[in-house]
């Protein structure tokens, strides 16, 4: 059966573009992790379940088009499995107050709140070609470099990064199926191996697109957007990271895709140098 399609608003003429490949990082990753739980690694059985339930949250968004009070929630749910089977630990390292021991709240409270706000700031970044998908592989990538239990991402970062080819050079979209999968990953992979402050500095750049975006719509009604013109990209407000960097320019998509996974590897860069010295 054919992908649905949907049309590139950035791009002269609006082509259509199969929409919703997100789902085969779903599929790969999840068979992959049960294997590796079958063979006996411990996190895998967890990750699996926390990116099925990101892709189902995704499915149902890409068909219902939730609205957003439904989609900051839902993630909650998504954190059960990581409570069940007790992933992460309760003494978590922060680098300004040194480490905190939350107990048994870290399960019920910490863990559903990383990975809430992880989704959904994921999620949130997004409309321009391999923007739903560079961004997180950049981080993924990151946390691969480090961790010394990459052997769960093995198959989620290959399989991420051919949807980012294809998706930055406009020949699929990962739709929310994608994103909101991807940002569970994060969020998931993190609190299973204790990365939870590199996680926070990683992710900044998603949170102030959240933030400006959330602050605007919320208390000021308005709206990010863009401009087409003459095949460029322009925006004449300031109301999310994507905005900014293209206020009173003229640029073209893949320009501000790129500004924009530099801003994330730098970040991300940041995150693995204070983890490094820090340790």
């Amino acid at each position: 059966m054919p992908f649905p399609k949907a049309k590139d608003l950035h791009k002269p003429g609006h082509p259509e573009v199969p929409n919703g490949f997100g789902v085969f990082y779903v599929l790969a990753s999840s068979v992959y992790l049960f294997l590796l739980y079958f063979l006996g690694y411990e996190g895998a059985l967890a990750l699996a379940s926390c990116i099925l339930f990101g892709g189902f949250m995704g499915l149902l968004d890409d068909w219902m088009d939730l609205k957003w009070r439904y989609k900051a929630i839902l993630p909650v749910i998504a954190s059960i499995p990581l409570a069940a089977l007790r992933q992460g630990h309760t003494v978590m390292a922060t680098y300004i107050f040194g480490k905190i021991d939350f107990g048994i709240y870290y399960y019920f409270v910490i863990a559903p709140v990383i990975v809430t706000i992880t989704t959904n700031v994921v999620n949130q970044l997004g409309g321009l070609n391999g923007l739903e998908s560079v961004c997180p592989l950049i981080i993924l990538t990151g946390f691969f470099l480090i961790s010394p239990n990459r052997v769960l991402l093995i198959v989620p970062l290959l399989t991420l990064s051919v949807l980012a080819f294809l998706n930055y050079n406009g020949k699929i979209f990962v739709g929310n199926v994608g994103s909101f999968s991807f940002g569970i990953t994060l969020a998931a992979y993190a609190i299973i191996t204790d990365m939870e402050q590199t996680l926070l500095i990683s992710i900044l750049p998603y949170i102030f697109n959240s933030s400006l975006i959330l602050i605007n719509c919320l208390f000021l009604r308005r709206t990010p957007y863009l401009k087409l013109i003459n095949g460029k990209i322009t925006a004449d407000n300031r109301r999310s990271l994507v905005t900014i960097i293209a206020y009173k320019r003229t640029l073209s998509e893949r320009q501000i895709v790129n500004i924009i996974a530099v801003i994330f590897l730098i970040f991300t860069t940041i995150a693995l140098l204070t983890r490094t010295l820090l340790k």
